[in-house]
C-alpha cells in the first residue's frame, strides 16, 4: 500500500496565490531512492521565483516546490547503495519537491546528518552552504587576505559567506538592507561597523569606498551578489585588477507581492546593467554567473564540495526563522519581504 503524504503544490507557476496544501500518495521508491519522512524543509528565495515562474528551472505545469529537506529514512528502493539504510537521520537536495512530509529522493543526493545537528539546521545547510562554497571558492577562489563583498550578508547564504570566509582568512565587507541587520553581523561575526555596508543609505560607492579604505585596500577581489539591482555597476567597478565579480540572482527585479508584477520587471530589465568586454579586458576584471541546478544535475561533483565544506562549514547554519509546515505560504512572504535574518525553514511535529 502506497503511504500518504502532505504537499504544497501550485498547478502552474504564476503566483503565489496558486500554492495549495493537498493530500496525495507517495509511490515506493524507485530504483536508486531513498524515501524519507520529512521532518524539516528549508526555504530559498529560488522557491519563490520558481512558483512565480521567474526561475530558469521551474518545471512545467504543476509541481512541488522545494530543493532541501531534512528528516528519517522510511524505505530504499532496489540499489539504492550501501551509503544509506532505513532509520538514518538525513539531509537531502531535491530538484523540486521538498515541500512534503514524505518524498523520494536519489541516494546520491542523501547525507547524514551530522552528529549533534538538530533536523532544522540540517535542512538549512545544503542549498545555502552549496552556493556559498561554489560561489566563493569554486568560481571566485577567495583565500587568505582576499577582500570580499558580500551581498545580502544576513541572510543564509550570506552568513555561511562570512562563516566559510572566516575560516579562509579572507577579509569580508558585507552588505545589509537595515541597521538591525548590522547589529546581528557585529554580535554574531564580530564584524566592525566599518566593514558593514548599509544598503539604501547615501550613495552607494562611496560608503564602498569608505569600507575598502577601512581594511586598506584599493578594490574586492570577489564580490558575491545575488541582488544586481543598482549596486551591480559601483560594486564592479571597484574590482581590484583580477577580481570576480560572481553573480548568483537577481533578487532586486522581485518587488513583494504573489505574482510576477510585470511593469515592475519590464522597468528593471531595461535598466539592467550592460559591460563592455573591452573595457573588462582593459581593467582586468571578471563577471562569473551560476545556477545552483547546475549542481544537482551534475552529482559527480557534490562530493568534493561537500568534503570541502565539512572543513569549512563545521558548524551547524543559523536558523533565524522556523514556521510550521501548515504555515508555507506565510513563511514564503515573509521571506520575500526582505525581513528575515538567517534562513527560513518549516518544521513538522515528530520526537527528535
Amino acid at each position: 500500500m502506497h503511504r500518504r503524504r502532505i504537499v504544497w503544490r501550485i498547478d502552474r507557476a504564476g503566483s503565489l496565490d496558486r500554492l495549495r496544501r493537498v493530500e496525495e500518495p507517495v509511490p515506493p521508491p524507485a530504483v536508486g531512492e531513498a524515501q524519507i519522512a520529512v521532518r524539516a524543509v528549508g526555504l530559498n528565495f529560488a522557491d519563490i521565483l520558481a512558483c512565480q515562474g521567474l526561475y530558469s528551472a521551474t518545471p512545467a505545469g504543476s509541481f512541488v516546490p522545494g530543493l532541501e529537506v531534512a528528516g528519517t529514512v522510511v524505505a530504499l528502493g532496489p540499489d539504492a547503495g550501501s551509503g544509506v539504510a532505513v532509520g538514518d537521520r538525513v539531509f537531502a537536495l531535491t530538484r523540486f519537491g521538498g515541500y512534503a512530509t514524505h518524498l523520494n529522493v536519489g541516494a546520491r543526493y542523501v547525507r547524514p546528518v551530522p552528529e549533534g545537528w538538530s533536523f532544522e539546521a540540517a535542512a538549512a545547510f545544503p542549498v545555502q552552504s552549496l552556493t556559498a562554497w561554489y560561489g566563493l571558492v569554486r568560481l571566485g577562489e577567495a583565500r587568505r587576505g582576499s577582500v570580499v563583498l558580500v551581498q545580502s550578508a544576513a541572510g543564509g547564504v550570506g552568513l555561511q559567506s562570512l562563516a566559510l570566509l572566516r575560516r579562509l582568512g579572507a577579509v569580508p565587507i558585507a552588505v545589509v538592507g537595515d541597521s538591525r541587520k548590522r547589529g546581528f553581523l557585529a554580535e554574531r561575526h564580530a564584524l566592525p561597523a566599518a566593514q558593514c555596508v548599509l544598503r539604501g543609505a547615501g550613495d552607494f560607492g562611496d560608503a564602498l569606498d569608505e569600507a575598502l579604505g577601512a581594511v586598506h585596500a584599493t578594490g574586492f577581489d570577489v564580490v558575491f551578489d545575488a541582488v544586481l539591482g543598482a549596486g551591480f555597476t559601483p560594486a564592479f567597478e571597484r574590482l581590484a585588477p583580477e577580481g570576480r565579480y560572481v553573480l548568483y540572482g537577481a533578487a532586486d527585479f522581485v518587488r513583494p507581492g504573489a505574482g510576477r508584477a510585470w511593469a515592475h520587471l519590464a522597468w528593471r530589465w531595461l535598466r539592467r546593467p550592460r559591460l563592455d568586454p573591452l573595457a573588462m579586458i582593459a581593467a582586468n576584471r571578471a563577471l562569473l554567473a551560476f545556477n545552483l541546478i547546475w549542481l544537482w544535475e551534475r552529482s559527480e561533483r557534490l562530493e568534493p564540495v561537500y568534503a570541502g565544506l565539512a572543513e569549512l562549514a563545521p558548524e551547524p547554519p543559523f536558523v533565524g526563522a522556523r514556521h510550521p509546515f501548515d504555515a508555507a505560504p506565510a513563511a514564503l512572504a515573509e521571506l520575500q519581504s526582505g525581513a528575515t535574518v538567517g534562513k527560513s525553514i518549516l518544521y513538522l511535529d515528530g520526537p527528535e
